[in-house]
C-alpha cells in the first residue's frame, strides 16, 4: 500500500465512491483547463484530463498514488457539460429523450515517484425513455441535478427517466468506475481486497 493515495477531485461523488474501497486517502484540487482541444474527441479529452488532473497534483511531490478522473456525457455526437440551471438541464434531458447517451470517464493512477501512470476509458450508455417536459421538469426540480453532466442522479431518482443501462460498472455514471479503478490499483501494486 502506497503511502499516500490522493483522488486528484473535490466531487463529493467521486469521493464517496472511493471510500467504498476502504483504502486511506485525502482529496485534493487539480487546476486543469478542462476545455476541449479542437477535434478532439470525447475519449481523448476524457483520457487527457485524467492524467493532466493527476500530473497537476503529483507536481511537487516525490512519492504517492494521483488518482485522477474526467467525464463527459455525449448525446447525438454532442459532449453535454454539467446544466449549471433548471431550464439548461431541462433542455438535456429532453433532448435525450428516447436515445442513447454514452458517457465516457476517463482514468489515470500516477505514481508520483516514477511518473508511471496507467490509464483507461470507461464508456456507460444511457437508453433514455420517452417523457413530456412536465415529467423532466418535475425530475429535475425535486433533484437538483444541476452540477452533474447528462443532468440526472442515477444513484437517486434519475433512474426513473432510463428505460436500460449498458456498461461494466455502473459507478462510471456517478464519475468513477471502480472496476476500472481496482484494474489500475494492481497494476500498481496494491491488491484488493
Amino acid at each position: 500500500m502506497p503511502q499516500n493515495l490522493t483522488l486528484a477531485s473535490t466531487s463529493r461523488y467521486r469521493k464517496a465512491l472511493l471510500e467504498k474501497l476502504g483504502l486511506p486517502f485525502d482529496c485534493a484540487a487539480p487546476d486543469v483547463d478542462e476545455r476541449p482541444l479542437a477535434e478532439e474527441s470525447a475519449q481523448a479529452l476524457v483520457a487527457r484530463l485524467a492524467r493532466a488532473k493527476a500530473e497537476a497534483i503529483a507536481d511537487g511531490r516525490d512519492h504517492g498514488l494521483i488518482i485522477g478522473s474526467d467525464q463527459v456525457c455525449v448525446c447525438d455526437g454532442r459532449i453535454l457539460g454539467k446544466p449549471g440551471t433548471i431550464d439548461n438541464a431541462v433542455a438535456q434531458l429532453m433532448a435525450a429523450q428516447g436515445r442513447s447517451v454514452t458517457f465516457y470517464t476517463g482514468l489515470c493512477v500516477l505514481d508520483a515517484a516514477t511518473g508511471q501512470a496507467h490509464q483507461l476509458v470507461e464508456p456507460f450508455t444511457v437508453h433514455f425513455r420517452t417523457l413530456d417536459e412536465s415529467a423532466i421538469r418535475r425530475y429535475v426540480e425535486a433533484e437538483l441535478p444541476l452540477d452533474c453532466a447528462g443532468s440526472f442522479k442515477c444513484e437517486g431518482m434519475g433512474i426513473v427517466l432510463f428505460k436500460g443501462l449498458e456498461g461494466r460498472d455502473p459507478n462510471a455514471l456517478i464519475g468513477l468506475p471502480l472496476i476500472g479503478l481496482i484494474e489500475l490499483l494492481d497494476r500498481h501494486g496494491i491488491a484488493l481486497p
